[in-house]
This record gives structure tokens, sequence and C-alpha cells, in this order.
């Protein structure tokens, strides 16, 4: 589904449910980091499970997330800001190499789902 817009975000989620989808994956978007706060609202409301690509969606009440550290690669691009004036052919490729999975025990909960000890074991930060 796409949703670049509230009423489209809206739109979607009436399919999601009328389809009786089980979960949702939202990926890292400009319009659904700032539409974190709705899409936490709507997935409680309509009870669907949704993991995220940022850490933020988590806190704002989204049940899981599993990508890079937004510090860790603020800390990159200041890396290649300090190498401005250089060759682009000297700079190497530089990508992500820190990855956070976190939880929402309370949205797990309130979605009344058992995460499993193995799961519990890997997750890098758990939100109560």
């Amino acid at each position: 589904m796409e949703a670049k817009n509230d009423p489209e975000l809206e739109a979607a989620f009436k399919s999601i449910v009328s389809n009786r989808i089980p979960a949702l994956l939202v990926p890292a978007d400009a319009f659904f980091a700032a539409a974190r706060d709705r899409l936490a609202e709507l997935t409680a409301l309509n009870r669907v499970p949704a993991i995220y690509s940022l850490r933020e969606s988590v806190v704002s009440g989204g049940l899981m997330s599993y990508g890079n550290d937004l510090p860790d690669t603020y800390r990159l691009i200041g890396t290649y800001a300090a190498r401005m004036g250089e060759k682009p052919a000297n700079l190497p490729v530089l990508q992500p190499t820190k990855f956070l999975f976190v939880l929402n025990r309370k949205t797990a909960k309130a979605l009344e789902l058992t995460i499993p000890a193995g799961v519990l074991s890997i997750v890098d930060e758990v939100i109560e």
C-alpha cells in the first residue's frame, strides 16, 4: 500500500482492516517519519503490529524497529563533510555499520503479543 498524505494513510488503514492484513512493515520514508505518532495511533486502534526502520517510531508507540543508528550515521556524514574538497574518487563508500533492534513492551502487551525469550535476548533496547 502507499500513502503520501493523511487521507491516503486513513484509506490505507481501512484497506488493511478490511483485508485482514495481520502485520505491517513501514519503510523508511519522510512522510512516515513525520506521521509516526499518527501511525502508532492507527496501528494501536486497529490492532495491527508494525515494524519500522526508525527507533523514534517505537518511542511514539510503534511495536518494533530495526534500522541504522541515526547518531552513528550522522557521525559518518560528519566524516564526509570533513573531507570536502578531496577528489570524489578518493572518498570511500560509507554505509551504516551499527543497527538497532528496538521493542516497545507496552505496545506488545496492548496487542496481546508474547515476545519469545530468544527475540528479547537480541533486542538492543526495550521501551517500557
